[in-house]
């Protein structure tokens, strides 16, 4: 019997329920020590903070797409979710963001000495969770997980670079969100293809969908920093704006814009940012037709994305990674 799009969008969100319920229960209790309580309450703080858990999920969808047994991906799958929640901790005390996930970042609520620790603890729990995985290529699993966490690493900095950058190029902005935010997707479904036993064919053509995914992902995140309230996002509102970051957005408005809106763009974002001004940005984007460009290039990138899945046989689980990429393109924190 033909399997309607609303069945495969239900069983999807209850498979999608049935997995963030077990990865927030073995995250909750995955420590083994509360002490020293400088180092594990934060860590806990971070473990017990919930989120969307979309890497985790790819791995696993990943896994169960080439034919494998998931039971043999949960610990990779909890390990990419540490991994991404260590960059955050950190990325959060570079930005020095006050919220994340609804709460107080850990540096806040903390120090950022103490938020330090924390992450570098969690990004040691990653690794001592991924070598729990039970697989014939743990090696291959291993290179990608590491070359992975180097690219984040070289999209952090880019990021950083670009605040001081005199001018940003769409190309160079692109380059640093494939490392910064998609190459963690790209390492979650190539895992997640490698420890169910796909071929390499098929890990890598899981690797560039995920990363088209990651691409649309971040774009979404920069229209999503001031087009939704702070209470749904869960962190700062305008937090980039405010912060003067390099988002699609403002690369577009800057080479975009005639010379008169740039200049008044620039005269925005050179002095502090707040309030009326916050709005008055949000405008430029709209009238330098950015906020349009931005819809457009997440259009293009989730096309491209289904674009990889051609070589992965017609399955209810390429349904569901299909559903993912709608899910994520669609979203509103």
């Amino acid at each position: 019997m033909e399997i309607t799009d609303s069945r495969v969008q239900d069983t999807f969100e209850l498979l999608l329920h049935e997995w963030r319920s077990e990865l927030d229960h073995r995250l909750t209790h995955l420590l083994e020590s509360d002490k020293p309580p400088v180092l594990y309450e934060p860590i806990r703080y971070v473990l017990v903070g919930g989120g969307k858990r979309i890497r985790p999920v790819l791995l696993l969808l990943a896994c169960q797409a080439v034919g494998g047994d998931i039971s043999q991906a949960w610990d990779a799958a909890v390990a990419v979710e540490l991994l991404h929640d260590f960059t955050l901790v950190h990325d959060d005390i570079m930005d020095n963001d006050d919220t994340r996930r609804g709460r107080a970042t850990v540096h806040k609520e903390w120090t950022s000495d103490i938020a330090i620790l924390a992450g570098d603890g969690i990004f040691a729990l990653a690794y001592r969770v991924l070598l729990r995985t039970q697989s014939p290529r743990i090696q291959d699993v291993l290179t990608v997980f590491t070359d992975g966490i180097l690219a984040v690493c070289e999209g952090q900095a880019l990021d950083l670079e670009f605040e001081t950058r005199p001018s940003v190029s769409l190309d160079d902005y692109m380059e640093m969100i494939g490392k910064k935010t998609a190459r963690l997707m790209q390492v979650s479904t190539r895992v997640g293809a490698l420890v169910g036993g796909g071929s390499d064919v098929s890990a890598t053509a899981l690797g560039r969908f995920a990363q088209h995914l990651g691409l649309a992902f971040q774009i979404q995140d920069d229209l999503l920093d001031f087009m939704s309230d702070e209470e749904t996002l869960g962190k700062t509102y305008a937090s980039d704006i405010r912060q003067k970051k390099q988002t699609y957005l403002m690369v577009h408005a800057l080479s975009s814009s005639n010379q008169n809106a740039a200049q008044r763009l620039r005269a925005l974002i050179s002095a502090e940012t707040s309030g009326s001004k916050v709005d008055e940005v949000v405008e430029l984007f709209e009238e330098s037709g950015s906020i349009q460009a931005a819809r457009q290039a997440i259009s293009e990138q989730v096309a491209a994305a289904k674009e990889c899945l051609s070589v992965i046989t017609q399955s209810r689980e390429k349904d569901f990674l299909l559903q993912l990429l709608s899910y994520i393109s669609k979203r509103n924190s």
